[in-house]
């Protein structure tokens, strides 16, 4: 029984261990050389956050859902540092949005090297992603094309907020859809798809990513108030010191408005202030961790993340589905 890859997924089965330790290994030399450049700062910047860490939750995907096909077909470890590369380079553009100071507990790249750099180097993942695709043939274009589209609608409907007269919840997991569910789901499409899976194998697979990519940004919504220590290397409390309003404040909003309870809107008043300044920042954090909408939102990411197990019923039973269920269960555990 070994623990494989940070998010602490357990594999008691002695076989997918060795596949899934050997392709997340050769993941990582795949990024390192997909990140090289014959410029040397190039190659500095775009190995940045490779170098960071991560969880390699994508690439992880990728091998688990290629087991039930050909786990050592040629196409699925590229597949893998594909989707990575994706989401890294989003994350470059991500903190230039946010104004971000640290990544993965080291220096965001906006940060250390200023918004267009950070930009750039973003844009140079994405076509070291599209050059790789381009060996995989065009239905993998495709699939990663329109997962793209899907992502930066996501990030657009974020920045523009919700329509009038729109559920501000609703909108809000419509975005993580878009946003985060949608790599997560092609991480699980790709990795049957690459490995020569069974058409209907590929459907549920794909439908289960995006269910566990949703369960697992809703989970980091949770740890951004929950935690002591952010596991991704953010400071706990920083989406509000930033004024991203992520899933917890929704459901307080919500029920201050439902409620009117004084000392929900007095907190909601708390939220709409300066939060950098740090007596009220942490005045905040407090009381959002003693309110019941974090809870809510707890509740939120254990639906997720059951509907995702739920999707893999039709599947055949196994270690690769033991697997894939076991990633369900970490989530629900980074949620507390």
């Amino acid at each position: 029984m070994t623990v494989v890859g940070p998010l602490g997924l357990t594999v008691r089965d002695q076989t997918l261990e060795a596949d899934a330790l050997a392709g997340l290994a050769a993941v990582e030399e795949g990024l390192l050389e997909a990140t090289k450049s014959d410029v040397p700062f190039i190659t500095e910047a775009a190995q940045h956050l490779v170098r960071a860490g991560g969880k390699r939750f994508r690439p992880l995907l990728v091998l688990l859902a290629a087991q039930f096909g050909d786990p050592h077909a040629p196409g699925v470890v590229p597949s893998a540092v594909v989707v990575e590369l994706t989401h890294l380079a989003t994350l470059y553009h991500d903190d230039v949005m946010d104004e971000a100071d640290v990544r993965r507990g080291v220096p965001s790249a906006n940060n250390r090297w200023g918004n267009s750099l950070a930009v750039l180097t973003g844009d140079f993942l994405f076509a070291r992603a599209s050059h790789i695709l381009a060996d995989l043939g065009p239905e993998a274009v495709r699939i990663q094309a329109e997962a793209f589209e899907r992502l930066v609608t996501g990030q657009i409907l974020e920045t523009a907020g919700p329509r009038d007269g729109r559920d501000p919840v609703e909108h809000y997991l419509d975005v993580l859809a878009g946003k985060t569910g949608s790599l997560v789901a092609v991480s699980g499409r790709l990795g049957a798809m690459m490995a020569g899976a069974d058409e209907s194998v590929i459907s549920v697979l794909t439908q289960y990513g995006e269910r566990l990519g949703i369960a697992f940004q809703l989970a980091d919504d949770v740890l951004d108030i929950a935690s002591d220590s952010h596991e991704s290397g953010k400071t706990p409390g920083t989406d509000l010191r930033e004024g991203i309003a992520t899933l917890p404040v929704l459901h307080l909003r919500a029920q201050a408005q439902a409620s009117g309870s004084a000392a929900d809107r007095e907190l909601c008043a708390l939220l709409e202030g300066d939060l950098t300044d740090d007596a009220r920042h942490a005045e905040v954090l407090l009381r959002l961790r003693a309110h019941p909408a974090l809870e809510q939102a707890r509740r939120d990411t254990l639906r997720y993340a059951a509907e995702a197990r739920a999707m893999l019923a039709p599947l055949p039973t196994g270690a690769a589905r033991s697997a894939l269920e076991g990633l369900c269960d970490a989530v629900v555990h980074r949620a507390g």
